[in-house]
């Protein structure tokens, strides 16, 4: 026993390790301040430059969502979305190299130090020469917006395990951003674009730990484990820095503003551009993209047991395997399906028969865009003994999971019911319960 527990210990605590990179990391010591982290978006226009740049000015950018900070017990006046939106925007809008950024949060300010200057100089002057300051840039576009929704909890989750004082967990939780970015022309006050991006803020928990008593009296207890959140600043950074290239992007598509390097260029971030948009139109919340993985044709092979539930006790589970042609209709949710197979029924020490298996079923993906996939189905069918002396008509249903491992292979597994119409498939008629077998089945399937 207690090499299991050391096994178990070791196996939950590699798993600790392996799974969390911050483990090795842990903050024992103090840190000096270092140039701000980078987000990890990749700009489709990075290299692409303008023709000239256009001179921007911010007023206001801030967050509008009036979401606090979510706390597990109580209540908190600490918001949950960085109150420097404006800050953050203008830093974004200068890294991407096309526009030419203007004061104009703190506008008065400026105007102020303007007149402090233009007054001490002239007090301070040796001639009566009127004193001049280069003129302040003008806006030619101003961009608003600010953050509309921060979304806590869309999606949260966990597993465990413990024996014997043993065990392993593991949370998570899933927040989501969202910002709205739009360019205003000060010519006529027309919205010339307007964006949005999202972004999920994640946080992960993962412990392991050991409760035992290893002798009378003597109690054993280890814990360890690290909780990791993603801040919730680059989370906004990131999703601005997403709506100023969403921007540029629908801008030079639109003909808002001009890049270097003509037409080409601008059919080379049209093209990227629609590509991009296809792939988020087929993505979902919970980043679930809903491609057509499958194809319209499948082949299945599968094999495993089966056992009868008939007028004899001791059923025992025999070898069976089938063998089925699927073709997906228009909604790929709805499949119909053929199948052939061969399985053998046992009730130990009395009876013990081959049998084939023909049925036709209707079948309901549950999931029929995602990789993992339930299923249902239902049909018709028939068994008829290995001479085909005696066949019986059947009604069958099932469930079952398939993963597809690439977009042509997928492994499947299932469970069936089969409802015969007699009750004499055992030789033996009692009762007024009609015969019946189940079948559990793994197999894999090759679509085309």
């Amino acid at each position: 026993m207690k090499k299991i527990t050391i096994s178990i210990l070791c196996l939950l605590f590699a798993f600790l390790f392996v799974g969390c990179g911050a483990y090795f990391n842990q903050p024992l010591i103090q840190t000096k301040a270092r140039i701000g982290e980078n987000t990890s978006t990749v700009s489709s226009v990075k290299n692409i430059l303008p023709k000239a740049k256009k001179v921007v000015g911010v007023y206001k950018f801030k967050d509008q969502t009036g979401q606090y900070k979510p706390v597990e017990n109580g209540s908190t006046f600490s918001t949950a979305v960085t109150q420097g939106g404006t800050t953050i925007l203008l830093k974004s809008l200068e890294e991407s190299n096309w526009f030419t950024t203007i004061e104009r949060e703190n506008i008065s300010n400026l105007l102020n130090e303007r007149q402090i200057i233009r007054n001490t100089r002239q007090e301070y002057s040796n001639n009566n020469q009127p004193v001049k300051l280069y003129p302040l840039l003008f806006a030619d576009v101003i961009i608003e917006g600010g953050v509309v929704s921060y979304d806590s909890n869309i999606i949260t989750g966990g597993s465990g395990l413990r024996y014997f004082g043993v065990g392993a967990s593991n949370q998570y939780r899933q927040d989501r951003i969202t910002v709205y970015l739009r360019a205003v022309s000060t010519n006529n006050g027309k919205i010339l674009k307007n964006v949005y991006a999202s972004k999920t803020i994640l946080s992960q928990g993962i412990s392991a730990n050991l409760y035992r008593f290893v002798s009378l009296r003597r109690l054993l207890e280890a814990e360890t484990g690290v909780t990791k959140n993603e801040p919730a600043q680059l989370a906004v950074k990131e999703a601005i820095d997403k709506a100023v290239e969403l921007l540029i992007t629908e801008g030079i598509i639109d003909g808002l503003w001009q890049p270097a390097g003509g037409e080409a260029v601008v059919d080379l971030v049209k093209k990227n551009y629609e590509e991009e948009k296809k792939e988020a139109d087929a993505t979902k919340l919970f980043n679930r993209k809903q491609e057509l993985r499958r194809g319209r044709n499948s082949i299945n092979a599968t094999a495993g047991a089966s056992r009868i539930n008939g007028d004899y006790s001791n059923a025992a589970f025999s070898f069976g395997f089938d063998f089925k042609f699927k073709y997906l209709l228009k909604d790929p949710r709805f499949a119909l399906s053929l199948g052939v197979g061969k399985f053998e029924l046992e009730n130990t020490g009395i009876f013990y028969e081959s049998f084939i298996n023909s049925n036709a079923n209707f079948e309901y993906n549950i999931l029929p865009y995602d990789r993992f996939t339930p299923f249902l189905y239902a049909g018709i069918g028939s068994v008829s003994k290995k001479n085909l002396s005696d066949t019986y008509f059947k009604f069958q249903y099932g469930f079952g999971l398939e993963y597809l491992l690439t977009n042509n292979w997928g492994l499947t597994v299932n469970a069936e019911h089969n409802i015969l119409s007699t009750d004499s498939l055992d030789n033996l008629v009692r009762g007024q319960r009609k015969d019946q077998i189940w079948n559990i089945r793994a197999g894999i399937n090759f679509y085309f």
